[in-house]
């Protein structure tokens, strides 16, 4: 009976040892992430709290509503944008939707070029076999791809005088075009993966069918591919969203992108924080959104490549 006592609890002393381990590493993996997203949010928290802040509450660096400080509506109401001052006549506020239009029709524009585009390219690349020179399917892939590296200030002047030019200064199509170049490279670079990822045997049972090279890429390749186009034209908004320097650059008052108002908060006092932080609310939040919308769309556009 001793004997059965003794070996029931020999056997017992691994599988606590296993599952304290295991609950050990358990925390240990979601305290680091749950650290990591507090690094990640709390720029955008700091940015949300300020909207609503006064002058003495931003220098000091009060960071908890109702305890360090009671929250006002004082950005918001700079931009007309307060429960109080919406119903009013607002030329801030005009100017605000003005370039907030602008950011949406260029981003959204210019990424769905640029997936198009990118698409088609990558489609090319990943099925058939090019040579140009001394260049292959591989080596064209990282021209294009290499083209990210270069910074924008060097093509700030030849773009600038293209664009006056072709009088393209100041458009909303001139921005279109280039945010699209500015994407392509990215877009065909994860869609290359995505279509190499498909077995070339689905479009040949479906040419055996009776459907055309487009039909079969139409109706067999692209609804496969969707996760991935899907993940390509996210990241594809987020930089073109975001982007500035070339906004501010070719842009002067009417195709001028919401990053470009952001930035000019300004005044005679210094920067008027509260407003720069209500404005990057305002576009931070349409991101947010789609974001968490398309979220499995975006992991499984990712996977797609990796599970190559």
């Amino acid at each position: 009976m001793s004997g059965q006592t003794t070996q029931i609890f020999s056997d017992a002393e691994p599988d606590l040892a296993y599952r304290a381990k295991w609950y050990t590493e358990r925390a240990l993996i979601y305290g680091a992430l749950i650290f990591w997203a507090f690094i990640c949010l709390f720029p955008i928290y700091w940015t949300v709290t300020t909207s609503f802040k006064i002058a003495p509450d931003v220098m000091r660096g009060n960071l908890v509503p109702w305890v360090d400080f009671e929250p006002q509506w004082r950005g918001w109401r700079s931009l007309g944008l307060s429960p109080n001052t919406i119903s009013e006549t607002s030329t801030v506020r005009e100017e605000f939707l003005k370039r907030f239009m602008n950011s949406v029709i260029t981003s959204l524009s210019a990424s769905m070029l640029a997936v198009t585009l990118g698409s088609l390219a990558a489609y090319g690349l990943s099925r058939f076999s090019y040579r140009f020179g001394f260049m292959r399917n591989s080596d064209i892939s990282f021209f294009f791809l290499s083209q990210m590296i270069l910074p924008p200030v060097v093509l700030a002047l030849p773009f600038l005088i293209l664009y006056k030019e072709l009088a393209l200064l100041d458009s909303r199509i001139g921005i279109i075009l280039l945010y699209t170049l500015m994407v392509l490279p990215i877009v065909i670079w994860i869609m290359r993966d995505q279509f190499s990822a498909i077995p070339i045997e689905l479009e040949e049972a479906a040419l055996v069918d009776g459907l055309s090279v487009w039909g079969a890429f139409v109706q067999i390749v692209l609804p496969i591919a969707l996760p991935g186009m899907v993940a390509a034209f996210i990241l594809s908004l987020v930089l073109t969203w975001n982007e500035y320097f070339f906004a501010a650059l070719l842009t002067s008052t009417d195709a001028k992108t919401l990053p470009v108002m952001v930035a000019s908060q300004t005044g005679s006092q210094g920067i008027n924080w509260w407003s720069m932080a209500a404005l990057s609310t305002a576009a931070i939040a349409p991101l947010v959104v789609i974001g968490v919308v398309l979220e499995r769309y975006i992991i499984k556009g990712m996977a797609a490549g990796a599970g190559k």
